[in-house]
């Protein structure tokens, strides 16, 4: 016997149970139930909660060091010892360096930028020859000075390489010298009366401007 979808057999009328024939009763089919008929579809019959933003807090992260003053030395030395030596010492480098060289590489690091300072004060004053090496080869002004040229230097020895490196510092003023605006300097052992302002002793040299 085959029977509808949604047909239901409800019961057998006992009428016919002699005649052995079985009849029997189908109820109507039930109604589907549909969103529509639900009313789910009409914004008036359901309430929606409030959309919310799901925010995950993150833990602060360590602050990492990313400015230059961050990594900048923090001494001269080190700055010095950081310094790489040039492949090509250029004539302004050379005369720079020469004068530290020959005036103070036996002197604390300190006093070699102080030199440097007063040959670079010297070429920007308007007051001396303009360019380091007319500053340093000018008559009379540094002892070192050899019929207008630099005594031999022993370029492998660290005292050159160490006054490469002031020398350096200097030009790029990457440190800031207690002799900053000093133009003249003399050794300790000796008293000369200049008349000038003192700025600072450092090492076995006097400093003015």
């Amino acid at each position: 016997m085959t029977f509808c979808a949604g047909a239901t057999l409800v019961a057998t009328d006992p009428t016919f149970a002699g005649s052995g024939a079985m009849t029997p009763i189908v109820t109507a089919p039930a109604p589907v139930l549909t969103i529509e008929s639900q009313g789910l579809l009409d914004d008036s019959a359901v309430a929606f909660a409030p959309r919310q933003e799901v925010v995950q807090k993150i833990a602060p992260q360590p602050a990492v060091a990313t400015d230059a003053a961050d990594r900048a030395p923090s001494s001269l030395a080190a700055l010095v010892s950081a310094h790489t030596m040039p492949g090509t010492v250029d004539p302004e480098l050379r005369c720079l360096a020469g004068a530290v060289y020959f005036e103070a590489k036996s002197e604390p690091l300190e006093g070699q930028l102080a030199v440097a300072e007063v040959v670079i004060n010297r070429a920007e004053s308007g007051r001396f020859p303009r360019g380091i090496c007319r500053v340093v080869f000018q008559p009379s002004q540094f002892s070192f000075v050899r019929n207008g040229a630099l005594p031999p230097i022993n370029t492998s020895s660290r005292d050159w390489k160490e006054a490469v490196a002031v020398a350096e510092i200097a030009m790029n003023d990457q440190w800031q010298s207690r002799a900053a605006d000093a133009l003249f300097f003399h050794a300790t052992h000796v008293s000369p009366n200049w008349g000038k302002d003192r700025v600072v002793r450092l090492g076995n040299h006097i400093f003015y401007r």
